[in-house]
């Protein structure tokens, strides 16, 4: 049973609905309520004895003192609840999804940008992992949400460039529901082998493969994740049939290969930089046009004989219709933070490089990437389970 006032359950139900609404609508519902207080306040009241006159006619104008307390008392209510959801609004913090679980360099860059934003925005902000679904959950709990500002998705390239050729029902459009803001980072791929096998370069990883059919297994993040459809790419350039092993994300991979239990894995260098560098796994072929400037000892694979490329990036995205002002506030913010040489040294640590382009830029890449990957989706034959 509810207990609760009438008026208390008013005012509650229009807290709720403003701050449920933009600070551009609370702010026109303010302008509207007064303007109807101000229009009562010019109205006439005369003696009930007394015919209405005009001014002209030397009639008394005369406002009643209640009235007069009435409409004055509704101005100031009217003002002080909206200004209180106003502030209500204003105190909410804004979300940065990051459709991915905690921990790796996705995780650790959203909290950079997380820590810029509060900074620019002088306003509490948090980042919220929504994994499941492949990404696809927190994608679409962005795509729900008010184009207000207050919610951000920070995702790698596969949920917005490669998804809506894998997934016959995505649950999203990543062109329409999807506005950009900015390409913050990119990464290229690296291809590692254990400890175990004799090997040091992409060539004798052939002429290993050949020796050993049965245990040219490969290992990857995921089915259906761009190391997935590089590796595609590379069977088909080497004229190899290699057999895919899928693992739950880069750490459970990387695991299995620094234990000997795998040949060898295509990962991000982020997941891969630190044990190559200890020495429990070697990368022998990176996936960029030129050598990565975090591993400039490795070969890339157009070096080695094979002209494939690819790399993957992490970009930033508001709901559509999400107003252009407040897309270019967030853009600003986010750039001047790339730009910065203390967080293009903080990205550089984890393997990843700092970008920060124009919203305009980032459409360009998504639609260019979107085409570059469609082909080996398609040669993969990957079918998943929607």
């Amino acid at each position: 049973m509810n207990t609760s006032s009438p008026r208390a359950s008013a005012r509650t139900d229009f807290t709720l609905v403003c701050t449920r609404t933009s600070v551009r609508s609370v702010l026109h519902q303010v302008k509207h309520w007064r303007k109807r207080v101000l229009l009562a306040l010019t109205r006439v009241h005369t003696r009930p004895d007394k015919p209405r006159e005009t001014a002209a006619q030397g009639g008394s104008t005369m406002i009643s003192r209640r009235s007069m307390m009435a409409y004055t008392a509704a101005a100031a209510a009217t003002t002080s609840v909206a200004g209180r959801a106003i502030a209500q609004i204003a105190a909410q913090p804004t979300r940065i999804v990051f459709p991915f679980a905690a921990g790796g360099s996705g995780d650790a860059l959203a909290r950079m940008l997380a820590e810029r934003l509060r900074i620019g925005l002088d306003q509490p902000v948090i980042v919220e992992n929504r994994a499941g679904a492949a990404g696809r959950i927190g994608v679409q709990a962005v795509k729900g949400a008010a184009p207000d500002g207050k919610t951000l998705l920070m995702t790698p390239i596969a949920p917005v460039a490669v998804y809506q050729h894998v997934y016959s029902n995505l649950g999203y459009d990543p062109v329409t529901d999807l506005v950009p803001v900015s390409q913050v980072a990119t990464m290229e791929f690296a291809l590692a082998v254990a400890n175990n096998i004799n090997v040091s370069s992409i060539k004798e990883l052939m002429a290993w493969i050949k020796a050993n059919p049965s245990q040219a297994n490969y290992g990857t993040p995921g089915a259906g994740t761009l190391p997935h459809f590089f590796m595609v790419l590379f069977g088909q350039a080497a004229g190899l049939d290699l057999q895919h092993v899928t693992y739950k994300g880069s750490m459970a991979a990387m695991a299995d290969l620094a234990g000997g239990q795998i040949a060898m894995v295509l990962t991000t260098v982020p997941d891969v930089m630190s044990l190559h560098q200890a020495g429990k796994v070697r990368v022998i072929g990176v996936s960029g046009e030129k050598r990565s400037i975090f591993l400039p000892e490795v070969p890339t694979f157009i070096e080695s004989g094979y002209r494939i490329k690819g790399d993957s990036w992490y970009a930033v995205y508001a709901p559509a219709n999400t107003p252009a002002d407040i897309v270019a506030r967030i853009n600003r913010i986010m750039v001047d933070g790339l730009k910065s040489p203390e967080m293009a040294k903080q990205l550089m640590a984890i393997g990843l490089q700092a970008t920060g382009t124009t919203a305009a830029e980032l459409r360009e890449i998504q639609k260019r990437d979107s085409a570059f990957w469609a082909p080996a989706v398609v040669a993969s034959g990957f079918k998943p389970e929607n």
